[in-house]
């Protein structure tokens, strides 16, 4: 496992019992590098979006014990922030929360010469996405082979 990993993996440990009593919902957490600086980040949210303020108490708390524990021998920011209307499907819980609503899929690779799907999300497992697309085909994808999955905006 990755260095970025192990620290993501201790983090959602640390944070999640700040986030649970809070009544938030931890949807991921990420360390990269961004330019010359680390950036650790928590993304959170709730039932009706999270607002600044509570993402600065989670981040407080937290603060606290990313000093007591000190595990990231870098030097890095830390950040809580809501995960943005167009955030990801990374978890189980992602997927059911989008079955049957529209999503936009973007492949690695070409698929019928295109790389971006539409369609309602009819089914998923571990290695497949099943949408049904605007014309009622239905198509699946090898996870492997979508590079991103959210919710599809449309202003």
């Amino acid at each position: 496992m990755s260095n970025a990993r192990v620290y993501e993996a201790k983090t959602e440990a640390l944070i999640t019992p700040i986030i649970e009593r809070m009544k938030f919902e931890l949807v991921d957490v990420e360390y990269v590098k961004e330019g010359s600086t680390w950036y650790l980040r928590a993304y959170i949210d709730k039932e009706g979006g999270i607002t600044v303020n509570e993402c600065a108490d989670v981040a407080r708390e937290m603060n606290v014990l990313l000093d007591e524990e000190d595990f990231i021998p870098d030097s890095y920011v830390f950040e809580v922030s809501s995960p943005g209307l167009g955030r990801p499907l990374k978890k189980e819980k992602d997927y059911v929360r989008n079955m049957g609503k529209e999503v936009e899929i973007r492949t690695y690779r070409a698929i019928n010469r295109s790389k971006e799907f539409y369609g309602l999300l009819r089914a998923y497992d571990e290695q497949t996405v099943t949408i049904e697309t605007e014309d009622g085909e239905e198509m699946s994808f090898d996870k492997s082979d979508i590079a991103l999955i959210r919710q599809a905006i449309h202003f």
